[in-house]
């Protein structure tokens, strides 16, 4: 088969010749027809995380089809599936028996710790594989499986929150906004400053206001999600909720928050992270999906563009998300 590979921090992926991975117990080999993009392949690539195993195989929005099983396998043969970012955990510890499979410290992650889907072929845990809505094709339903799950996940920590500011228009806030909107929720976008073309499309999905991260909203903010990676959003969201309010921190990397009053977080003003998925995730959402419906607006490249890609998610010049697809 074949790969786009990281062999070392910063990279670039490099295409090789492999052989197919075989599927052990519990396990499915996928056909991988699709691949989405996500920031967290450039902090795989970019070494943000630790003890990342070169060489490895990075991608973890994955859509397939069954290709081959291994023993105890329940699935059938051909069936399409997504396959997300968290890949395995161990079921035992004390975060698995209390429905915190998302903590779990001995998790592995596809595109992390296991091989993932920049490739024609993947080896996945079937307990981490999910059905997907028949009414979203490959291209369009593989950016569902983290930008969907981890916006999905953020979301739900903000509660009944109605006037909600996002922060990083990119491919998990562009499946936010809908969602929102769809329950009646009014969302603020933050985008770069000056970065008119991404207010243009928050609004395009349900914004009803839209503005740089260095303005203030027109009024105070039940809660806000940050989704860009910027440790210096953390402060402007908590300025722009009010008393009680809720800041979320979407993403798993993030550069160093300042140092900042406490009067920003005084006032019951809450301030949470979200860490990975669970599987009650992926079933809630992917039940969501449809009657939204959401629209996951995609870029197509082939496997071999895969380092392209990447480089235009880094310059910030994607609206919404990049998919690779392995089609010839």
């Amino acid at each position: 088969m074949h790969a786009m590979v990281l062999k070392r921090n910063g990279g670039p992926l490099e295409l090789e010749q492999r052989a197919l991975p075989v599927p052990g117990p519990g396990q499915v080999r996928l056909r991988v027809q699709a691949c989405a993009v996500c920031r967290t392949d450039l902090h795989v690539i970019d070494g943000d995380f630790p003890h990342v195993p070169h060489p490895i195989i990075p991608g973890h929005e994955i859509v397939g089809r069954v290709d081959a099983r291994g023993p105890d396998v329940v699935l059938d043969p051909d069936v399409r599936i997504g396959v997300p970012w968290l890949g395995w955990t161990c079921g035992s510890c004390l975060y698995c028996r209390n429905d915190q499979e998302n903590l779990c410290d001995r998790a592995r992650f596809t595109g992390y710790t296991l091989d993932g889907g920049y490739a024609e072929y993947v080896v996945a845990d079937q307990r981490y594989c999910f059905a997907l809505p028949e009414e979203f094709d490959d291209e369009h339903a593989a950016p569902l499986l983290c930008a969907g799950l981890i916006g999905y996940r953020a979301l739900r920590m903000v509660g009944d929150a109605q006037r909600l500011g996002i922060y990083g228009i990119g491919a998990a806030a562009h499946i936010v906004l809908q969602i929102a909107s769809h329950q009646g929720r009014e969302s603020h976008a933050f985008t770069r400053p000056g970065d008119a073309t991404a207010r243009v499309f928050a609004r395009s999905l349900g914004a009803v206001w839209a503005g740089g991260s260095d303005e203030r909203p027109p009024r105070e903010l039940d809660a806000a999600i940050i989704f860009a990676p910027v440790g210096d959003l953390v402060p402007a969201a908590l300025a722009a909720v009010r008393k009680g309010g809720i800041v979320v921190c979407g993403g798993i990397h993030m550069s160093d928050i300042p140092r900042f009053a406490y009067s920003l977080l005084w006032g019951e003003r809450r301030l949470l992270s979200v860490a990975n998925l669970t599987r009650r995730d992926a079933t809630e959402f992917l039940a969501l999906a449809p009657t939204v419906p959401i629209r996951t607006q995609v870029e197509c490249f082939s496997l071999r563009e895969a380092n392209v890609a990447l480089e235009r998610l880094r310059s910030g010049s994607l609206n919404g998300a990049a998919v690779l697809l392995m089609s010839p």
